[in-house]
């Protein structure tokens, strides 16, 4: 703890002494100022780590000398101190940004912890700021790959979004494994909030039970294991944006609390009675029809047009003509880094094969494809063979269809066909159908599509 500094600024000397006195027992350096002009003058000197605030001061008030701090150094966590008859005021300075307040009469324990707790918040925030400002050299707009018309345009209208002061909602739509999560990184990367937090939140891995309280928060003694109060990512995303990933399997019972925090800005933890005011720029994304969702009663509505202010739908890779070749070359490239491996070129008729393939599982199965040819190379080229998009059954299936099909045979034909005796085979369990055709499920629903049978 040597070297974190706190400044106290009240004027009853007795408990500003004590604080002061057990704080520096407990590693800290501690300062001492009676009025909010004393503590400025000390603010430039010390630099504290953390700032103890007396709400009632004589000459300027607590909250203003917290507008002041705020001016000077807005990472400084600010915790208020209160007497019962102004808990309003420190309500209020907590609205305007301070860190948490603490009741008279102070128990020095609880100053302590609240001491540490402030203290690690702003080193985390001073090093996840270097990180981010470090990531935005390498991520940003211009950092994704593409040259054909429907991605360009889709990266205009991105440019003129991070452009913008204030954002309203964007709804990223898109087949899965298009890349939105990418695009709504370099939208927050390459705008004025580059420096601020991005907050991911996948709301399919997140149970309808636990969303409400991970999103908003929730105070200590709120459900049985809540032992201590904890903020939620909309909280922690201050500043910044949060990414709602797959938008549309948030359950209905948190939607409109969902909607109300973005429609007022502003928060409250389970179990609290107080409100939180928010800054925070939302970038939600799904590769679900909502509007079929909202006729079918499993969205909201007014949740819907919320967020659908601003719609970028991120094409698939099958609709982005050579882009395949132009990812391709990037992704050996990264490739060729992580494993040490020296592929210099893919041949032209594997080019050519990656140029016809549907990809059903868009840039990420590109990605996945040249990963894996990567690895398993053995010279400078990648060819066919080492991209594996279509595989023959296996060897123990009763069927002569493993075979190449006769020359100037049906190729469809002979697909189709593959692929109805692995259904069959599997009970019609797509899952196991695909791993007897050594293909991705995303792959065989795009084939049974294409072809025209059940799934």
């Amino acid at each position: 703890m040597s070297g974190s500094t706190v400044l106290i600024v009240d004027d009853e000397h007795t408990l500003a002494r004590s604080a002061k006195a057990f704080l520096a027992d407990h590693g800290y350096e501690a300062e001492v100022a009676s009025t909010g002009e004393q503590a400025l003058e000390l603010l430039e000197r010390l630099q504290p780590d953390v700032v103890f605030a007396d709400v009632r001061l004589p000459g300027m008030s607590g909250l203003d000398l917290l507008k002041r701090i705020r001016d000077f150094d807005p990472v400084i966590p600010v915790i208020m101190v209160t007497a019962y008859g102004s808990i309003e005021g420190a309500v209020e300075a907590v609205k305007l940004g301070a860190f948490d307040y603490v009741k008279k009469p102070v128990d020095l324990e609880e100053l302590k912890l609240l001491a540490d707790r402030a203290r690690e918040n702003r080193l985390l925030k001073q090093e996840l700021s270097y990180y981010r400002r470090r990531a935005t050299r390498d991520v940003g707009l211009e950092g994704l790959v593409g040259e054909s018309p429907a991605i360009r345009a889709v990266l205009e209208r991105a440019r003129q979004i991070a452009a913008l002061d204030e954002t309203p909602p964007v709804l990223l739509t898109g087949e899965t494994g298009t890349g939105k999560g990418l695009l709504a990184h370099a939208i927050h990367a390459s705008g004025s909030r580059a420096v601020k937090a991005f907050i991911e939140v996948n709301c399919t891995a997140l149970p309808a039970t636990l969303m409400e309280a991970e999103l908003f928060g929730y105070e200590r003694g709120a459900f049985t294991d809540a032992k201590e109060s904890k903020p939620g990512l909309v909280e922690a995303a201050e500043g910044g944006f949060l990414f709602l990933d797959e938008i549309g399997d948030v359950d209905l019972s948190v939607q409109g609390k969902l909607l109300r925090a973005i429609e007022e800005r502003a928060v409250r933890r389970v179990g609290s009675v107080r409100e939180r005011k928010i800054d925070v720029h939302i970038i939600a994304a799904t590769n679900r029809d909502l509007e079929r969702e909202v006729r079918q009663e499993r969205f909201r509505k007014d949740l819907y047009f919320r967020l659908a202010v601003i719609v970028l739908h991120v094409p698939p890779l099958r609709e982005r003509g050579a882009d395949v070749l132009l990812l391709s070359e990037r992704f050996l490239r990264a490739f060729n880094a992580k494993y040490g491996k020296a592929v210099r070129e893919i041949s032209a008729p594997a080019r050519d094969l990656m140029r016809a393939y549907p990809w059903p599982g868009n840039v990420r199965e590109l990605s996945h494809v040249i990963e894996r040819a990567v690895l398993w190379s053995r010279g400078p080229t990648l060819d066919v063979e080492h991209l594996s998009l279509t595989s023959p059954l296996p060897s123990d299936a009763s069927t002569d269809h493993g075979a190449l099909p006769p020359q100037g045979g049906d190729l469809a034909g002979w697909e189709k066909s593959m692929i109805e005796q692995a259904m069959r085979e599997a009970g019609g369990n797509q899952t196991k159908a695909a791993q007897r055709l050594g293909i991705s499920r995303d792959t065989l629903r795009y084939r049974l599509k294409k072809f025209g049978l059940a799934g």
